[in-house]
């Protein structure tokens, strides 16, 4: 019992140590800088409001009327922008295009189509079939998604817990709200696939079909000011390939044919679906290029390592994004994760299985933990061996181990509690804001369970 007891004291001051922000934390705080609400002029007659709304929405003027691209999440969000937009124009709005089917780009449209709780006729713009990725959940009776996406999305978590999502301010929806589904939106205007040209208000556009992060992605092209809306298929930050609340698989080599098709149109200024514009024609080029090669190079790293036999756990070992494109701040991993992404591109094209026989038909975790046990001895020397790997800041052993003995006794609080410390020194040290909102959240759930056992 002293050695117990020394281990969790030293437990303690391991854990006290990670009080001081780590590197990872100290970007994460420097990022919201850029996230914070504001109006930037893309070019003549386009405008884009960035920090009001998760995601982006953008406004176009034409002669006798505006586009906006993507509404935002609510639509208090999208009141706040369009009073920030009617400063600069009082024109009527004539139509809303969605870039695709996200709730954080769907949910404030009424705003936009009952101006002033005003009903008007404007035309929606998007993809069919629309909000595919929704329509996945809700054909398949798929409710976990939702706790999830919570988890991800920090929506749990004090405010003190929250420092952004990585490519947008952190706020809260109201419980009962689904933002993952999207609105029930019957678009007035859809396409399913290629190019199609319109000309609206005196506004000349072309959306294009561009799957990538979602089935229903596009992009909208103003050919005579060279302006590009990429969606969701870029933004500052590395992408989101896979969406850790759940999601199928999005073809990471459609999304880099849809980059291809993008930086083929040479725009001379990007608005992406979050964080801030690209404006100029060097700026434009150099992270768009960057990006698709950074996307490309991960996808046949991965292809590689699948052909040479490589688990996904080999894998993500294996795939290593090269110095000059790591570094680089467009690249980071505020949102999306690379380890991700190699994994979901393992599982797009092979499915569950990972290759090795041994895990045709695992042990159950209860077993495995048990036997785990009777290698180090008993319950009691597993659990010495978890503090002490916390205790040496391995505390993703002491996760695994902790998992372990949360199977063999979950009634156990010292076990959700020791857990949990290990999740919170992992979500420090982690820059990707959706695993971090994970790893907290999961760890404030522990807790309260802890606390209600008796």
């Amino acid at each position: 019992m002293k050695t117990y007891f020394k281990l969790i004291c030293m437990t303690l001051v391991s854990i006290s140590l990670w009080a001081s922000d780590s590197k990872a934390t100290q970007l994460l705080k420097e990022r919201s800088k850029v996230l914070t609400p504001k109006i930037t002029q893309v070019s003549k007659s386009v405008y884009c409001a960035t920090g009001f709304s998760p995601a982006n929405i953008s406004m176009i003027i034409g002669v006798s009327g505006i586009l906006i691209v993507d509404s935002g999440m609510f639509p208090a969000h999208g009141e706040a922008v369009l009073k920030e937009f009617r400063k600069i124009t009082k024109l009527p709005i004539v139509g809303v295009i969605l870039t695709h089917g996200h709730g954080d780009h769907t949910g404030g449209i009424k705003a936009f189509t009952h101006e002033k709780g005003k009903k008007s006729e404007v035309l929606i713009y998007a993809r069919s079939p629309f909000n595919t990725e929704g329509q996945h959940f809700q054909d398949g009776g798929i409710k976990e998604n939702k706790i999830r996406g919570a988890r991800q999305g920090g929506f749990l978590l004090p405010p003190n817990k929250r420092i952004n999502n990585g490519i947008a301010p952190a706020f809260y929806p109201p419980k009962e709200k689904n933002v993952f589904l999207g609105e029930h939106i019957v678009p007035s205007v859809n396409f399913s696939e290629g190019r199609h040209e319109y000309n609206v208000a005196g506004i000349k556009f072309e959306l294009v079909a561009a799957p990538g992060e979602t089935s229903d992605q596009l992009y909208c092209w103003l050919p005579e000011e060279k302006v590009i809306f990429t969606g969701d298929n870029f933004y500052r930050s590395w992408p989101n390939t896979y969406a850790i609340r759940g999601t199928h698989y999005r073809d990471v080599k459609l999304w880099i044919e849809s980059l291809t098709m993008m930086i083929e149109e040479k725009p001379h200024h990007t608005v992406p679906g979050h964080t801030l514009p690209l404006i100029g024609v060097e700026e434009t080029t150099e992270v768009l290029d960057d990006y698709r090669k950074a996307i490309a190079f991960v996808l046949d790293q991965s292809v590689k390592g699948i052909n040479q036999g490589m688990t996904p756990d080999e894998l993500v070992q294996y795939v290593k994004l090269p110095k000059e494109l790591a570094e680089k701040d467009h690249l980071r991993e505020y949102y999306g994760n690379i380890e991700w992404s190699v994994r979901a591109i393992f599982s797009g094209y092979l499915g569950w299985f990972d290759g090795n026989p041994t895990t045709l038909f695992s042990l159950s975790p209860q077993k495995e933990a048990q036997n785990m046990a009777r290698l180090v001895g008993g319950e009691e020397a597993l659990s010495l061996k978890a503090h002490q790997a916390l205790q040496n800041n391995e505390a993703q052993w002491c996760a695994q181990l902790s998992d372990h003995l949360i199977y063999l006794n979950p009634a156990n609080k010292k076990y959700l509690l020791l857990k949990a410390s290990a999740l919170d020194i992992l979500a420090e040290k982690l820059i990707t804001a959706t695993g971090r909102n994970y790893y907290l959240t999961v760890a404030q759930e522990l807790r309260v369970k802890a606390k209600q056992l008796k």
